[in-house]
């Protein structure tokens, strides 16, 4: 510790501290002294590293804690899922079921097809005239999501999906997502119902989504699974096409 560090008015220190990498604050300064410990899990720091950064939306928020965990959180908030739109392939997605000429990967729009909301995504994944599923399991703690966080925050897992039909064939579409503990019991699930597209259906994309919170501790992995099929049992790619697949961790 630098002679005359300890006799800064704690705001300057704050100020000085602040401009240091959150990661190094939590793990390295906290360690420093009493002084240090106090003001990294106080409030005040994290509250002016989060205006610094432009994070907002935690200001209902008195707690301290919540304030550091939402820097962390709002810091990190990123799709968890690989490969969410086609483009390597089937790469990352496991447990791949490929029910009749199984899964493809096709540019947008596709035949019979509609351009997707966002401009930036480019494929989509479309399944076969059998039932096609595919999965991912999301460790959270290789994520950077430590235990404590997962077990007393139990902050917002938020997941979406997108699906659509080609319009001159009817499909179906399921979403199935689980947290699941360190031995991989499940600790929460999110199942939509099996969706039906109909023929003559005008070939939109939709948006399924959904917000789990408040569900316990213990959670370390999230297994995503979605898949579909055609109605018309066509050869070749007449099934529900999916993309832009989402888990993130939320504030």
């Amino acid at each position: 510790l630098s002679p005359g560090m300890e006799s800064l008015p704690e705001a300057v220190l704050i100020r000085i501290l602040a401009s240091l990498p959150a990661v190094d604050l939590v793990l390295v300064c906290r360690l420093v002294c009493c002084q240090w410990k106090n003001l990294v899990d106080g409030a005040a720091l994290w509250i002016l590293k989060c205006q610094q950064e432009g994070l907002t939306g935690a200001e209902s928020e008195e707690d301290a804690e919540n304030w550091q965990n939402f820097y962390f959180l709002s810091k990190k908030r990123k799709n968890l899922i690989k490969n969410p739109c086609g483009e390597e392939d089937l790469e990352h997605w496991g447990e791949v079921e490929n029910g009749g000429d199984g899964w493809k990967i096709e540019e947008l729009p596709g035949d019979f097809g509609k351009e997707f909301p966002s401009e930036e995504v480019h494929k989509y994944f479309v399944t076969s005239y059998e039932w096609c599923r595919k999965a991912q399991v999301i460790d959270l703690r290789a994520e950077g999501y430590w235990e404590e966080l997962m077990d007393t925050t139990q902050p917002k897992i938020v997941v979406r999906d997108w699906y659509a039909g080609r319009s001159d064939a009817g499909c179906l579409y399921e979403l199935c997502v689980k947290l699941l503990s360190e031995n991989e019991d499940v600790l929460a699930e999110y199942k939509s119902e099996t969706v039906t597209i109909p023929q003559d259906n005008d070939a939109s994309w939709t948006e399924i989504s959904h917000t789990f919170s408040d569900y316990g501790p213990g959670v370390r992995f999230v297994r995503f699974e979605h898949g579909g099929q055609d109605t018309l049992f066509w050869k070749g790619w007449y099934g529900v096409r999916v993309t832009s697949s989402s888990v993130t961790v939320e504030p």
